[in-house]
Formats: structure tokens, C-alpha cells, sequence
């Protein structure tokens, strides 16, 4: 079985900075990949940005310039760090990690970006 916890959302002022965390536990082998999506309220999910086991990064159009994912240095932790933060970027964000056996999700942490 595999476990999946974000943290660090909160709240945050438009222009301002914000790092969510992943960390993933359990039974994991091999070839993975950790992506960061986000959900607003009324839309539906979409992928903000993903870091393969083998360090290959992928960003999303839309947050391209302002976001990036990195790895930690724990095992199975990645980042994703958030500059420039505009009120639509607020949202619920997910990690989730996808492994041959299966993709598991987390719970989720809020980022509201509100003056």
C-alpha cells in the first residue's frame, strides 16, 4: 500500500510565494512519477506539474515561469515551489503518485492566493 501527504498550503497575498510538499510511503519500486494537480472550485482537476524517478520534469503551460517541482532530500518528497501567485491559482492541491502498481492520491492542501 502506498500513502500520499501534502502540506504548506495557506494563504497567500496576489505577487507572493508559497512551497507545497509531497510525501509519498509504502511500497514503491522502480520507475515512478509525482505529479502536483489542482482543483478550483467548479472545474475540474488539472496537472500543474510532474518529476519522474529519473528526474524528468514536466510544467504546465499555464504556470510555466512561476512554478517548479523539484525533488528533496528525502526519499519519495518532492516540491512544488509557487511564485507570482495570482487569485487563480487558488485552489485545492493534490499530489499523486502513479507506480506500476497502481496511482494513489493524497488528501489535498488549500492555496488561496487573496489580498
Amino acid at each position: 500500500q502506498v500513502q500520499v501527504v501534502e502540506s504548506g498550503g495557506g494563504l497567500v497575498q496576489p505577487g507572493g510565494s508559497l512551497r507545497v510538499s509531497c510525501t509519498a510511503s509504502g511500497s514503491i519500486f522502480g520507475f515512478y512519477v509525482m505529479a502536483w494537480y489542482r482543483q478550483a472550485q467548479g472545474k475540474e482537476r488539472e496537472l500543474v506539474a510532474h518529476i519522474t524517478s529519473a528526474d524528468i520534469t514536466n510544467i504546465a503551460a499555464s504556470v510555466k515561469g512561476r512554478f517548479t517541482i523539484s525533488r528533496g532530500n528525502a526519499v519519495n518528497t518532492v516540491y512544488l515551489q509557487m511564485n507570482s501567485l495570482k487569485p487563480e491559482d487558488t485552489a485545492v492541491y493534490y499530489c499523486n503518485i502513479r507506480i506500476s502498481g497502481g496511482m494513489y492520491w493524497g488528501k489535498g492542501t488549500l492555496v488561496t492566493v487573496s489580498s
